[in-house]
């Protein structure tokens, strides 16, 4: 018999662990003024006892959130609070008001002797007053002896620009690169610490516009002097400005062939509300407009299509350390989102749609934007919904495909025997200016249409390097 008792009780806490497995959630008794119910359900349960003048009041109930936990279940017990947890069902049902008073009653024997207001005011005030009466004696006594003190300090400051390590500048002396040098060298390679970004960004004029998508608009801003470009989001994309300054605020993210992210912040100007994200100016803007107007040589082709292979080979890339990267895939790859620098090389921009990935954990965050990539550039696991959404590699294919699309818009433009197309976009002569998901995915995977490769590629040593 005892044994059939004691195996009826042990299914019984199997039972109940699986459903808290379940639900990662138990059930507890709740007396207090917050309760709706005499029962709720939380992460763990708790009970306590706090003394107001001299009344005993037992309270029980939930406490959800890891961080509630341990600030409650952890604070130390004194003369006047006391608190028990749990985590098993109901745990807290049959704790008493003696049992909890017993405690209260041995914390306050060692509880430290408690002074009086009235004895405290003189031990305060005391050696202050002294302290503040030698102060003001002091004063004028140093000042007689070192006159030129504080002068010769302020020359010495002058003259060397740094104390202990501290860097010193006057207003207008930091640059760009010097902000972001002193970034890198401290170890981040993430970009500027918060305080610094909201001290940027309060400083910045906004001068032209030079982009409007429907992200919001792209603006040429000045910052003492020296050019860079804002990205305004609009109020109903947060979720796009949240996911890209998480990403670009990722420690080593930092890269020749990333976009330079320099900062991000929340304005208000004319009575609304701006999302900001701040980085480098590139005056060429992006890919798809310099395409479009400019065709370019076989050596400048080359260097536009290592480069933003080696910001994708980058972001893709996990470095492992206790400041390590997760492996990081666009999702939203595109000749629009690729920038043309000064030395005639691109770097990856708009990160709002990125998923990272980390080995240890082989953890996937997708972030929380519901948006998708754009339908030109969508791969054929996504146009007939057979990716895979909690495999990382499926995201890296994605980023690959749309790659070998921008690099066919690339060798489009590029004079091969003194011959060069106009600039159009993948799959221009196969669906409209705006193609919608039903059209790309009937182009793409049911007549399984790809871009045209003219017969000259092949005979082009540039073109033909290009892994079509």
């Amino acid at each position: 018999m005892g044994h059939r008792c004691t195996r009826v009780l042990f299914l019984a806490l199997l039972q109940a662990l699986q459903t808290i497995a379940e639900d990662g959630s138990i059930e507890c008794m709740c007396v207090s003024r917050d309760c709706m119910a005499e029962q709720c359900k939380g992460d763990q349960c708790y009970s306590s006892v706090t003394v107001q003048d001299g009344v005993h009041s037992l309270h029980r109930g939930c406490l959800i959130g890891l961080d509630s936990k341990r600030l409650t279940c952890s604070a130390s017990p004194s003369a006047s609070h006391v608190i028990e947890c749990c985590a098993w069902p109901m745990c807290n049902a049959n704790t008493s008001l003696e049992s909890l008073t017993r405690l209260l009653l041995k914390n306050s024997e060692g509880e430290p002797k408690r002074y009086s207001v009235k004895t405290l005011v003189p031990l305060v005030v005391v050696p202050f007053t002294v302290l503040a009466l030698l102060a003001l004696l002091a004063v004028p006594v140093c000042w007689r002896l070192h006159p030129r003190h504080l002068e010769r300090l302020h020359e010495f400051d002058t003259e060397q620009g740094a104390f202990d390590g501290l860097i010193a500048s006057n207003v207008g002396d930091s640059t760009l690169a010097d902000l972001l040098d002193n970034s890198c060298t401290s170890g981040s390679g993430s970009g500027l610490p918060f305080l610094v970004q909201r001290t940027v960004a309060r400083q910045i004029s906004l001068m032209e516009c030079v982009g409007k998508g429907r992200y919001g608009e792209v603006w040429r801003g000045q910052w003492q002097g020296e050019n860079v470009a804002v990205k305004i989001f609009s109020s109903r994309d947060e979720k796009s400005w949240f996911r890209e300054t998480e990403i670009y605020n990722t420690v080593l993210l930092r890269h020749e062939n990333i976009l330079g992210f320099m900062a991000s912040d929340m304005t208000s100007r004319n009575s609304s509300t701006q999302l900001w994200l701040i980085t480098h100016y590139h005056e060429h803007g992006s890919l798809y407009d310099y395409l479009q107007h400019i065709a370019v040589s076989a050596p400048d082709a080359l260097n536009f299509a290592a480069s933003v292979a080696n910001g994708l080979v980058h972001l893709h890339t996990e470095i492992l350390g206790t400041e390590g990267k997760p492996a990081i895939a666009h999702r939203d790859l595109k000749s629009k989102n690729i920038l043309v620098k000064k030395d005639m090389r691109c770097c990856i921009a708009d990160l709002g749609l990125a998923v990272t990935h980390t080995q240890a954990d082989n953890q996937l965050d997708v972030g929380n934007n519901p948006k998708v990539g754009t339908k030109r550039y969508m791969a054929p696991e996504v146009l007939d919904e057979t990716i895979q959404m909690d495999c990382f590699d499926t995201f890296k294919r994605v980023d690959i495909w749309a790659l070998g699309l921008v690099l066919w818009e690339i060798a489009r433009r590029t004079y091969s025997n003194g011959i060069v197309e106009d600039y159009k976009p993948p799959f221009y002569d196969l669906v409209p200016n705006d193609p919608s998901f039903e059209d790309m995915r009937k182009v793409v995977c049911v007549e399984q249409q790809r871009p045209f490769i003219p017969n000259r590629w092949f005979s082009d040593s540039v073109c033909n390097s290009f892994p079509f």
